[in-house]
């Protein structure tokens, strides 16, 4: 387990400021979700998280150590699977251990593992084309947590998924985060999927020069099934005081 820490960090691209100031730490194995209003840069938060951009100003940590090159310690999900078409769901799964020196045969029974565990058992064979969007949604997570992350980093991940398939996912994942014990930064629009599935809540301010305007423990008990948790006691109190200082920036978005 990792802890993730940002110290004053900033992030320009020529002359548009897009995040400014932002101080945030994740705990080891803290499970930390990011909402904000459309363009507010929490996409290029986990990007600077993942060592694919370096940041402006300020410093991000990963592990008590200065991130300054990608960051290997971390497996990313993204919105749009990263499947190889050509390849065979087993052997997209694969890719990353040989990648990282695992033997073939190994490498294969790893991914087969993976797939069961995601629920594709003997859909191994099949190529991208030939799986629906949620069981390809499944092999980008078997791809992902097959290494075993430290940190897991997941932009909108469910957000093409259909209610009853996204639920289901999102009650996978939290089983299988808490088997692995990483630490999650986990970019979201819904609210109600980021106090279901989160730990803490970090509300982000309308760009440019976004910055961090609240951070919101969720109390509520774990486990948690996604679909139900608004049902727990305290969920409707805190959904209505993120949405209060969240809709604020929503409508700054849309005025400017």
């Amino acid at each position: 387990m990792l802890r993730i820490q940002l110290d004053s960090v900033g992030l320009a691209f020529g002359s548009y400021h897009a995040i400014d100031g932002v101080s945030f730490e994740a705990a080891p194995g803290q499970f930390l979700a990011l909402v904000g209003p459309t363009g507010c840069g929490k996409s290029s938060l986990l990007n600077l998280v993942a060592g694919l951009l370096k940041p402006s100003a300020g410093t991000v940590r990963v592990g008590g150590r200065t991130l300054d090159s990608v960051n290997r310690e971390a497996a990313y999900m993204f919105q749009s699977d990263a499947l190889l078409p050509w390849k065979t769901a087993l052997e997209n799964v694969a890719l990353g251990p040989l990648l990282r020196g695992t033997p073939r045969v190994q490498a294969a029974k790893n991914a087969e593992f993976w797939l069961e565990r995601v629920g594709l058992r003997g859909l191994g064979s099949r190529y991208p084309a030939q799986l629906s969007g949620g069981q390809r949604k499944r092999v980008a997570m078997a791809q992902a947590l097959i290494n075993r992350p430290p940190i897991l980093l997941m932009d909108e991940s469910f957000s093409a998924l259909d209610v009853q398939t996204r639920a289901l996912m999102e009650n996978e994942l939290l089983e299988l985060w808490r088997e692995l014990k990483a630490t999650v930064l986990f970019v979201t629009h819904d609210l109600e999927e980021a106090i279901a599935m989160a730990d803490r809540v970090l509300l982000l301010t309308a760009g440019p020069n976004a910055t961090i305007k609240g951070d919101y423990k969720v109390h509520l008990p774990r486990p948690r099934n996604v679909a139900e948790s608004r049902f727990i006691n305290g969920f409707t109190e805190l959904y209505e005081t993120i949405w209060r200082d969240l809709k604020e920036e929503v409508m700054a978005t849309y005025a400017r």
